[in-house]
């Protein structure tokens, strides 16, 4: 997957996150690690590929720590004023009837607009019904190959429906309505692992690119004999594992209804919780909680596109650094973060910090966001040598136009860079020493032929799912009007602006 012979990449500007500088540097490039980093002209390139960087600002790929592939042929599936439990109750539409081939597709086309947004690599938490496969599995980490594009490849899996997983949830819907959402059923979780046995123990695909992980995707929606069994699976395959931690106000409330503790104490007391382990959102926990992902070696993949999309609540990001979580940064599904952009997921980490509380100081930097959406979502995903340009790490390399308006002129590189890049200024992104967008152009992929596949998939998927749409439209009011009734719950957790303030 990485060029043969040595590349010096030359005439451009290296950012240092340090300093918040960008000086003239040449890159060494060999079998798509850097090699040597050394000011203009220091490499003699007589037996070496030159690539010109002339003009352009040189930052390493960001790293996509929270996505979901499957949401690509899902966009515009859903309206606009949807919390995440009346999205889940329309998942059987969104993603029903999928065929191995629209797996592949969806993967694909996630990876188009992630590369295309400077995004080398990504935990992708990918779904099927009514239970994950190996071929599944394969077609979606299949796709990331193609595309030449990192990736944690997780099945998000559960053993309970919506309906059985929320406490109160059917008995709040009409009984002359609720038949056809008791009958609903998962595939037991010994079928889900056994499913992906073959494919975790005789991995496909060269791991420094395209890996396994593991995904129970809602605690609350997984029984507890799986969530271990989870667990288990992660120490003895060597997986990452994640799951959506407390997402919204509605989680946290009957998860301690539930368990008589918050949702993080439950995992780890099945033993969840460590370096491998990573949770989604992390909106509605506690110090206690962020202090024992902390001790435990965990981290957070905090997603505030989505979070603000869905109403789910902005997390407590300062004081989850104070607490020594490492922090990542994710943009989550299309049809939930409407997009795959982690420089607007990175700057709004930032923007939305400024709302908690008047002391400056505490709030959230250009350094800290960049950081977390490169070093730190790459140490989520268990790749120890992406998300820095430096000698002996990847040569995934982002190249930006200095000649666009948010750097001109140029004082402050960092800051203009996450306070105001939109992946505009994107002229050329090389992951593992290959070029792979260039001038507004995948080079790994054919992205005509994937619209128009995209577009006749998603016609044959509304009408194959209409059923879907209209039994969960049958119900939506009253999912809604459950969802209201928690969310307004006492709780002293404090995440949205109708909370009051302690």
């Amino acid at each position: 997957m990485s060029q043969t012979r040595a590349l010096v990449v030359t005439g451009g500007r290296l950012l240092d996150i340090d300093k918040d500088k960008a000086e003239p540097a040449d890159i060494l490039v060999s079998a798509g690690f850097v090699a040597e980093i050394g000011p203009a002209g220091a490499f003699d390139a007589a037996e070496a590929d030159r690539l010109d960087a002339a003009d352009r600002l040189l930052v390493p790929g960001l790293v996509n720590a929270h996505t979901h592939a499957h949401g690509a042929l899902g966009r515009g599936a859903v309206g606009d004023q949807v919390p995440l439990e009346l999205f889940l109750n329309a998942s059987g539409a969104i993603n029903g009837q999928r065929t191995v081939d629209d797996k592949y597709l969806t993967a694909t086309l996630s990876a188009a607009e992630m590369i295309r947004r400077g995004c080398t690599a990504s935990f992708d938490l990918f779904v099927e019904f009514p239970a994950p496969s190996a071929e599944g599995m394969r077609a979606t980490a299949q796709a990331y190959w193609d595309a030449g594009m990192r990736a944690v490849v997780a099945p998000m899996m559960a053993d309970r429906t919506l309906y059985q997983a929320l406490p109160g949830l059917l008995e709040a819907i009409p009984a002359a309505l609720r038949g056809p959402f008791e009958k609903l059923a998962l595939a037991p979780f010994e079928t889900s692992l056994a499913n992906l046995k073959p494919i975790y123990a005789d991995w496909p695909f060269d791991r420094a690119f395209v890996k396994p992980g593991i995904a129970p995707t809602i605690p609350l929606h997984c029984s507890d004999a799986f969530l271990s069994a989870c667990g288990i699976y992660a120490k003895d395959y060597g997986l990452q594992l994640q799951t959506h931690l407390a997402e919204t106000k509605v989680q946290a409330v009957l998860a301690r209804r539930k368990y008589g503790t918050g949702m993080t104490q439950h995992l780890d007391s099945l033993g969840l919780l460590g370096p491998h382990f990573s949770g989604a959102h992390g909106i509605w926990i506690d110090r206690s909680e962020m202090d024992l992902v902390a001790k435990r070696g965990g981290r957070i993949a905090h997603n505030p596109s989505s979070n603000l999309r869905l109403g789910s609540g902005v997390a407590s990001i300062r004081e989850m650094l104070d607490a020594g979580i490492e922090l990542a940064i994710g943009t989550d599904g299309t049809n939930t973060g409407d997009g795959q952009n982690i420089f607007e997921a990175a700057r709004l980490a930032a923007y939305l910090s400024r709302l908690q509380g008047p002391d400056y100081r505490q709030w959230v930097t250009a350094r800290e966001a960049f950081v977390a959406a490169t070093q730190g979502s790459a140490a989520l995903l268990g790749f120890d040598k992406i998300g820095r340009i430096a000698p002996g790490y990847a040569a995934d390399i982002v190249f930006l136009g200095l000649d666009q308006p948010h750097y001109v002129p140029l004082r402050s590189p960092l800051t203009q860079m996450v306070f105001a890049e939109s992946g505009s200024a994107i002229r050329r992104v090389m992951i593992g020493g290959k070029v792979v967008f260039e001038d507004g152009k995948l080079l790994t992929l054919d992205e005509p032929k994937l619209r128009a596949q995209a577009e006749a998939a998603a016609a044959r998927l509304d009408a194959a799912n209409e059923g879907a749409r209209q039994a969960a439209a049958s119900i939506h009011d009253f999912v809604g009007t459950f969802c209201i009734a928690h969310g307004r719950a006492d709780c002293a957790i404090r995440r949205r602006l109708d909370c009051q303030a302690v």
